[in-house]
């Protein structure tokens, strides 16, 4: 938790919001989350603590997302279904203190989806959505190189050197590698179906487009009526399977399809495509927790969920191994 005199302080220096309070909110795996506001005005605030191993990945296409998300506000029917930014006084999207990067948006009165399903006219309402993020492509009149998929997997070898046994003494604590070791070889296997993947579609040719690629109830918010999607950290050019692979086996995925249809006619999904996301997002996932139990400070409860959450992902895999 951060320190919220210093907070506060940053907010004053970089920000036209004058005296606010700030109280703490629920956050998600990259960032710290706070509700600002003063007697006129309520806003989210977002902050990356740089103490934490995964921060510069998150933050690393902020001045590349967020004036897309900014386009699309302005040039699309997503205006009230994306989260709005507020620049600092000098036009930036962030700013930084020496221990974390903010970034200040409009608060959304809404709830969080979260632990609860999606309703079919939901899933409907997020096809709409997800149909016309697809209509734009690399050819909007923003900067997009820095976003665009070419099938790498950069964390890859970072796990393998993990999993090698010649190497893992050095780096993986026992509780660690007690918890990896029944797993390690469905591991690799999905390393390996992965790198060939990558190889198969960085020699193809799908239509790519502008994709979210981190679609699931907690990025998800219903206000006023209207479903809004948050957090656009992962937003890049891509095949859509990058994002559909989050609703393939939604129950309401047919009444997804039909609506996502009426807007995409020829769309048919890319097997190739599909399994690369999806086996990519999986070992995403085990590294990320991996990687917040070797490397980043964490007291004891921290480190419980983490590995709770981390057996969780890894009891998964075989649904990936054919």
């Amino acid at each position: 938790m951060m320190d919220i005199n210093r907070i506060k302080t940053v907010l004053k220096d970089h920000y036209h919001t004058g005296h606010v309070d700030v109280i703490p909110q629920q956050g998600g795996w990259a960032a710290l989350a706070y509700k600002v506001f003063d007697d006129t005005h309520t806003y989210f605030l977002k902050v990356y603590e740089k103490s934490r191993t995964s921060t510069s990945k998150w933050t690393a296409l902020i001045d590349h997302y967020l004036p897309v998300t900014i386009w699309l506000l302005q040039n699309s029917s997503l205006k009230d279904k994306i989260p709005v930014p507020i620049l600092t006084k000098h036009g930036e999207y962030k700013c930084e203190s020496e221990d974390a990067i903010y970034l200040l948006y409009q608060y959304i009165n809404g709830e969080t989806i979260g632990n609860r399903d999606l309703s079919e006219e939901q899933v409907c309402r997020l096809a709409e959505i997800m149909a016309e993020l697809h209509s734009f492509g690399e050819e909007i009149p923003v900067k997009t190189e820095a976003l665009m998929e070419d099938f790498s997997v950069p964390f890859l070898q970072q796990l393998r050197s993990t999993l090698d046994k010649d190497q893992c003494n050095d780096t993986m604590t026992t509780d660690v590698a007690e918890i990896i070791e029944p797993y390690a070889e469905r591991i690799k296997y999905l390393m390996d179906t992965v790198e060939q993947l990558s190889a198969r579609l960085k020699n193809g040719s799908l239509r790519m487009a502008l994709c979210h690629t981190d679609i699931h109830n907690w990025n998800l918010m219903q206000s006023e009526g209207r479903l809004i999607l948050i957090d656009w950290e992962g937003l890049k050019i891509a095949p859509v399977e990058a994002d559909l692979m989050f609703l393939v086996d939604n129950p309401h995925y047919d009444a997804f399809l039909s609506t996502y249809l009426k807007f995409h006619k020829n769309y048919m999904i890319n097997d190739d495509a599909l399994k690369f996301y999806q086996v990519r997002r999986k070992l995403e996932d085990v590294w990320e927790f991996i990687e917040q139990l070797l490397f980043d400070k964490q007291d004891e409860q921290e480190k419980a969920e983490t590995k709770n959450l981390l057996i969780k992902e890894l009891k998964e895999i075989n649904i990936y191994i054919s």
